[in-house]
């Protein structure tokens, strides 16, 4: 990894590979590490960005709350400062979130997004309920426990639990609830079918909760596709690397001319 002054603050990212780039974005707590096995095998293909957002990973703390535009700021500074004038972006979870406000907000810099089990706003008590929870750990300082949750959960091996753990551990308790926070209150389900840019979206067979999402998504995108990775729930980026590379391998070659 390597460092950056972006936008006021020391940002941590990982930058490999040539060609075709594709820019990673992780959930709350989570970092970079998240997409290890994609920067690992596309890299090979594309250049590959990971980045640890304000306050999280060995990312600087944030003076400013952590919101979604600020993030995405962040993001136009950072390839600003790598030279990249368009870029695919890739989010994963509340990650997605993101990706559709970048498109909405600089679709002169992005040939399209990934959205992984993502949405446009959370409109279901059991997310929400979740999402808050979340918050209110963070809140109490509690960091460790929901990276030690995040990291068991996302990791299929001892040795990417010790990492992901590591990493995680070391956010921001403050930046963290305000990440969680903007989540709930986000919402761009009306300004969707402005997005004219391809997007495809990726969810797991087994993540039914999340299906009304995916449907509402590319009902409202006027140029998305949906597939549905079978045999994995959520965890999709760890627990489906294979498939998941194969998907964005395909859809970035399509897109990138």
């Amino acid at each position: 990894m390597t460092s950056a002054n972006i936008n006021g603050y020391s940002m941590h990212y990982i930058d490999r590979g040539k060609g075709t780039a594709i820019l990673f974005i992780h959930p709350p707590v989570l970092t970079s590490l998240n997409f290890i096995y994609q920067i690992q095998e596309l890299s090979s293909h594309f250049r590959t960005i990971a980045f640890d957002i304000r306050g999280h990973g060995k990312s600087q703390p944030s003076k400013l709350a952590v919101t979604y535009p600020l993030i995405v700021e962040d993001i136009r500074q950072l390839i600003d400062q790598l030279s990249i004038k368009k870029i695919f972006l890739c989010g994963y979870s509340t990650g997605g979130s993101v990706v559709l406000e970048f498109l909405l907000t600089h679709p002169d810099r992005a040939y399209g997004g990934i959205v992984i089990g993502g949405m446009s706003e959370v409109n279901e008590t059991r997310l929400r309920n979740k999402i808050s929870l979340a918050a209110a750990f963070a809140k109490i300082g509690a960091v460790g426990t929901i990276a030690f949750s995040n990291a068991w959960t996302q990791a299929k091996n001892v040795s990417l639990f010790r990492k992901l753990f590591n990493d995680a551990k070391k956010g921001n308790a403050r930046n963290a609830e305000q990440y969680y926070r903007y989540s709930l209150k986000y919402n761009c389900t009306s300004q969707l079918r402005e997005i004219h840019l391809p997007v495809l979206l990726v969810y797991g067979e087994k993540d039914k909760h999340f299906h009304p999402y995916a449907k509402m998504l590319h009902q409202h995108l006027p140029m998305s596709e949906l597939v549905f990775i079978k045999k994995v729930d959520h965890r999709i980026p760890t627990k489906a690397p294979g498939p998941l590379n194969e998907r964005i391998k395909q859809f970035v070659s399509r897109f990138s001319n």
